[in-house]
């Protein structure tokens, strides 16, 4: 339920429904505009008469939300949230660019790689320290030693680390040394682990699970805020369906989808949608048209060599080609590179 306050009342009486609503076991989430105000109520309801509330000459009208998220919901929450990471923004008019390997192999690699994208305008640099793979064989990761190489790379070139967190035990190194916290698609429901992120007042990228509905996916965000952490980004990263040419399906349709139920922004990764490096441009060109705030995309010196994930990288100078063409199509759909 939300309570739309007339946008001339006295702070004393907003402050007066708000302590009358908690009283009445409700959880408050207050979101304030040039020409609104708007009280969300989160939580059982069923013991508020809303005709009393409609009563108040304060109110101005009650609006019920269906939906079962509640923070992530564009009804209480109008305007479109922008996340600021150290200056650099995701959402808005603003159209990041996270770019770079799938796994962290050695100092050079990542170093090398780091300083390529950003000559050619990626503003965040992404890399798995951390790798969840299909088999307990296949390369897991450098574990702490590629964070401390991420770190390594910010340091040379600036730009803010994105990377995976899998287990909540490694929580407080990421609060201290990640910039933003990846939460991969496998682990997207991973309902714990969403909790602990929550408690942290870091960036979180939330990516769509393999098989997740659009409303699995809001409602995974919903545990985060709920917690209190609102600085949540969304990734589309497709899904899986019947069809096995490409590695997924990438859901362009959930990004409008998205935008319509919910205030929070909302990325792609053509990579991981495609799993053919040859693909990667024109998915990320579709992506921004149809209304995305950013791409993630796996960026690799040699490809052929990659430890993870080589078939769907693109090399440094084809992601300086891609990355002119964004630049031309981001005027026309009033995004900003």
């Amino acid at each position: 339920m939300i309570i739309v306050m007339n946008p001339n009342a006295a702070e004393e009486d907003i402050e007066k429904i708000k302590r009358k609503m908690k009283s009445l076991g409700s959880e408050i989430h207050e979101s304030k505009g040039k020409n609104y105000h708007l009280i969300g109520l989160i939580g059982d309801t069923s013991g508020i008469d809303p005709s009393q509330i409609q009563a108040n000459r304060n109110v101005e009208k009650l609006i019920f939300v269906q939906e079962p998220y509640k923070k992530a919901n564009r009804l209480f929450h109008p305007e479109k949230t922008v996340v600021d990471v150290n200056g650099r923004k995701i959402g808005g008019n603003e159209f990041a660019v996270i770019a770079g390997p799938c796994s962290v192999e050695s100092e050079e690699q990542i170093v090398g790689i780091a300083e390529d994208i950003k000559e050619s305008g990626a503003t965040f640099l992404r890399g798995g320290a951390y790798k969840p793979r299909t088999s307990p064989y296949s390369f897991q990761g450098l574990g702490d030693e590629g964070l401390e190489l991420l770190k390594l790379a910010r340091e040379k070139t600036g730009l803010p680390i994105v990377t995976e967190l899998m287990t909540p035990d490694k929580i407080g190194k990421f609060v201290e040394d990640v910039d933003v916290i990846q939460i991969g698609a496998r682990n997207m429901q991973n309902f714990d682990l969403l909790k602990e992120v929550g408690k942290t007042d870091k960036p979180v990228l939330l990516k769509r699970g393999m098989s997740a509905t659009i409303e699995e996916l809001l409602m995974a965000a919903e545990y985060i805020m709920s917690e209190g952490n609102e600085k949540v980004i969304l990734c589309e990263r497709g899904i899986r369906t019947f069809e096995k040419y490409t590695r997924n399906t990438l859901d362009l349709s959930a990004i409008p989808v998205i935008k319509k139920y919910s205030h929070l922004p909302v990325i792609v990764d053509p990579s991981h949608a495609a799993g053919l490096w040859w693909l990667v441009e024109s998915l990320s060109k579709a992506a921004l048209a149809v209304g995305a705030d950013g791409l993630m995309i796996e960026v690799h010196n040699d490809p052929a060599n990659a430890k993870c994930d080589g078939q769907q990288s693109i090399k440094p100078e084809r992601f300086k080609e891609l990355m002119g063409t964004l630049k031309e199509m981001a005027k026309f759909v009033n995004k900003e590179m």
